[in-house]
């Protein structure tokens, strides 16, 4: 997940190159722009974007992984949070699409990693040294 500006872009590039890195291996199922662009409640159909534009849609293309979807920055996704109501229960509203849109790319990006990868292997902790859990004598 990133949102559009540059440094935003800059740290999730660095975290799509860590998952993929040969010891860490971990699949990356897509990239999610999040504050895509800007929507008042008072006009549904206008998008500003104050933040840039598509910059992890082109992050995405960039290391051919797939785009998974735009999230608007809207105050009732803020609301719905601090209420705790998933905001992706938000009916007839540009973030019900976003969601839906959002939620359908994941799970066709879940189903294809299934057929065509194996099992993801589970990571195994050989060593609990460096763990702060672990009491020290």
């Amino acid at each position: 997940v990133s949102t559009p500006q540059e440094v935003a872009l800059a740290d999730a590039r660095k975290g799509v190159a860590m998952f993929q890195q040969e010891a860490i291996n971990v699949p990356v199922l897509g990239i999610v722009e999040n504050m895509a662009y800007f929507t008042p409640e008072e006009l549904p159909d206008n998008k500003y974007y104050i933040f840039g534009k598509s910059g992890a849609r082109n992050l995405a293309t960039d290391l051919n992984v797939p785009f998974l979807g735009e999230i608007p920055l809207v105050q009732s996704i803020r609301e719905a949070g601090d209420i705790g109501r998933p905001a992706a229960l938000q009916t007839a509203t540009p973030v019900e699409r976003a969601f839906e849109e959002l939620t359908k790319n994941v799970v066709q990006e879940v189903v294809s990693r299934n057929k065509s990868l194996p099992p993801t292997e589970a990571i195994k902790i050989t060593t609990m040294a460096g763990c702060a859990a672990v009491k020290k004598k």
